[in-house]
């Protein structure tokens, strides 16, 4: 999409930029430019702050980002830490397990008055970002800053405390995460079990407005402050699950931040993550009419 076809919605997108060191092959990776790749497919003016290593992997990094029209103007160089690797090994159900690198450039994002979220009509960040003291540092002094903000859950272990995700729940306007961890977050936060119940405590708890639940296959649930509402998933032939939850994420919350209709922004995004599952990669190219017209 062309910088003139997009709305007058702007997005940043906080935390890591990687190499996804895949069975199939190296591919660009993190949640962060995942999101903001299909925010701006979807007409969101969205961009990333990270930070790259001063190495050959960083600067192959940021080519590629400018390659499929991703800002790089707030993904800082760090001249000691490496730009950083991950490795992804495919498990059962086509769930991927990866071993992620520590420490790398990226957890020592440093604050800078060229990051102008409170301008900004959302703020994505994960967890995995605030894995170092640097990093969380300036998340939390952003997250101060912003006027909505959507944490996307990333719980891989042992990079996360109950002591950070605490803090970073109490910080969000809009959570997102998966089945696993709803129930995760259940057993450390609330008594209960059933999954309505968790999502209702943890929204009062932490002033929590709205949960977006995804569950792969299953679809999944969105939890407001009146309502709660299913979805079912695309049937597709699956090729790998990388990015799926992030598309999804990108597309509800493009259809969000354009005032449409709760029912009809989870069936958007349904149908992205689903074109997504059955690609190769987090973020292939596609047309979003013939994506949807597909479905």
């Amino acid at each position: 999409m062309e910088d003139n076809s997009f709305t007058d919605k702007t997005v940043i997108c906080f935390g890591e930029v990687l190499w996804d060191n895949l069975p199939s092959g190296r591919l660009a990776g993190g949640a962060p430019m995942n999101v903001a790749y299909h925010l701006r497919k979807l007409g969101i003016d969205a961009s990333v702050v990270s930070r790259v290593g001063n190495d050959l992997p960083g600067k192959e990094l940021l080519s590629l980002l400018s390659a499929i029209g991703i800002p790089t103007n707030n993904i800082q160089t760090d001249l000691t830490h490496a730009t950083s690797e991950v490795i992804a090994e495919e498990k059962a159900n086509n769930e991927m397990v990866y071993t992620i690198n520590y420490p790398v450039a990226w957890d020592f994002i440093e604050l800078d008055a060229s990051i102008k979220v409170a301008d900004a009509d959302a703020f994505v960040f994960g967890s995995l970002a605030a894995r170092n003291e640097v990093t969380k540092k300036t998340l939390l002094t952003l997250l101060e800053q912003s006027k909505f903000n959507v944490f996307d859950v990333n719980l891989r272990a042992p990079h996360y405390t109950k002591t950070t995700i605490s803090e970073l729940l109490g910080k969000a306007d809009l959570l997102k995460l998966n089945e696993n961890e709803i129930v995760f977050l259940g057993d450390w936060f609330t008594a209960h079990r059933a999954e309505a119940a968790i999502a209702q405590s943890l929204m009062e708890q932490f002033h929590i407005a709205e949960i977006l639940i995804t569950k792969a296959a299953d679809g999944g649930t969105y939890y407001g402050q009146s309502q709660t509402l299913s979805y079912t998933a695309q049937q597709v032939k699956v090729v790998d699950t990388v990015g799926s939850g992030d598309s999804f994420l990108a597309a509800f919350l493009s259809r969000k931040l354009m005032g449409e209709e709760l029912e009809s922004s989870l069936h958007f995004a349904s149908k992205l993550a689903g074109f997504v599952t059955s690609q190769k990669g987090a973020c292939p190219n596609y047309d979003i009419d013939k994506v949807v017209a597909k479905s």
